[in-house]
């Protein structure tokens, strides 16, 4: 039997006035009258959006992913809360071991959805593969790429996504293999040039990860990996908490690459309170809305993506512009096309907002998810 959501749901042709159809996990027809995005934060009283899509999730609610056991599935629910309803779990830069026995105990939540969380697509293996003098909030355990070493991984669970700083000894030449293996490779970490940022790019790079962080910056003489990333790449990471970037950056790499998508790079820190928190190797504190080591260097993030989304709304952008930089835009890059979408034959995850962009609902296969009580009483400014 056919259950109804009623609102302005945003299609992929634009917001509509009317219902949404679900049954048995998928959306089954969407009917409705056009209606003008600027009309709808005026006028509805629920907005209907796509769940969210995160491809950098390190931790939530007192769990992070190095840890093993059940933390992947406490996170997945964390995040549920907040909105996202299909995430990467990310790893950090540490010895093999490590991260082999995170992969180990992820692997069956990449299977079978975790209860009441968010759906587990796979890896973000964030490191090791990276530059030791752009390691940022990485453990000082980066080396050069073992494409063995990475299938062994991978046999444990799937890796999508693999930043890598091209740079780095032969990386820049394996790109190509890397693709051909199945991997979506990100620049990141990385001290490279424009020059390299560009060659990766032609090699098959698909993207970068967190754009502007721990890589080289842009210069009017020596653009470095930002100018490769602003003047060459379709595909970029955005953290939109306002603490990593400034608006007016955000506001540039959005302009300057079509299908900038953002990212929580949450850590343990978020849904929890001020205080020490783990994120691999380090102690990490959130204080003021931020999560840093203790020499003051960004540590992560402890943000969700309904926070993301109204950030985007708060420095002007367009709610259907926003929402698709939260969901549609990362389930593209990953080529997913049944989510990260409201349309007949795409999963039923979906998000429910009033006008205030205060989250209310929050449905994964048609699954309703008991939502964070924080975010329900979060509006935007």
């Amino acid at each position: 039997m056919s259950q109804a959501i009623e609102g302005h749901i945003l299609t992929p042709q634009g917001f509509v006035h009317g219902r949404l159809l679900h049954t048995q996990g998928r959306i089954e027809a969407i009917e409705g009258t056009p209606i003008p995005t600027e009309r709808v934060l005026r006028e509805a009283d629920a907005i209907v959006l796509p769940g969210f899509v995160d491809c950098h999730v390190h931790g939530g609610d007192g769990h992070d992913i190095m840890q093993g056991g059940d933390a992947a599935a406490q996170v997945a629910r964390c995040h549920a809360r907040h909105g996202t309803t299909a995430l990467l779990a990310t790893t950090m830069t540490a010895p093999f071991a490590e991260i082999e026995a995170a992969l180990r105990a992820l692997s069956p939540h990449c299977v079978r959805r975790p209860s009441g969380g968010a759906r587990v697509l796979g890896v973000h293996l964030e490191g090791p593969y990276i530059s030791p003098g752009k390691l940022g909030a990485q453990p000082a355990f980066a080396i050069t790429l073992d494409l063995e070493q990475l299938q062994a991984l991978s046999r444990l669970a799937p890796i999508r996504v693999l930043t890598l700083a091209p740079e780095v000894n032969d990386h820049q030449s394996r790109i190509a293999e890397l693709n051909r293996a199945g991997f979506i490779v990100q620049i990141g970490h990385s001290a490279g040039s424009y020059d390299d940022g560009v060659a990766a790019l032609e090699q098959g790079a698909r993207g970068f990860t967190h754009l502007f962080n721990a890589m080289t910056g842009l210069h009017h003489r020596e653009p470095g990996m930002v100018g490769a990333a602003l003047a060459h790449a379709q595909h970029a990471e955005l953290i939109p908490d306002l603490l990593h970037l400034h608006p007016g950056a955000i506001r540039a790499a959005l302009r300057a690459i079509p299908c900038a998508y953002c990212v929580t790079d949450s850590t343990s820190a978020a849904g929890m309170p001020d205080g020490e928190y783990q994120l691999g190797r380090y102690r990490v504190f959130k204080c003021l809305g931020g999560v840093r080591l203790a020499d003051n260097t960004l540590a992560g993030s402890a943000l969700t993506m309904d926070q993301a989304l109204r950030n985007l709304v708060a420095i002007g952008l367009a709610l259907d512009d926003a929402a698709r930089r939260v969901s549609t835009y990362a389930a593209d890059y990953l080529g997913m096309t049944q989510i990260g979408r409201l349309q007949p034959g795409a999963a039923a995850d979906v998000v429910v907002f009033d006008r205030d962009l205060r989250l209310r609902r929050v449905l994964i296969e048609g699954e309703e998810i008991e939502i964070s009580a924080a975010s329900a009483d979060t509006a935007r400014p």
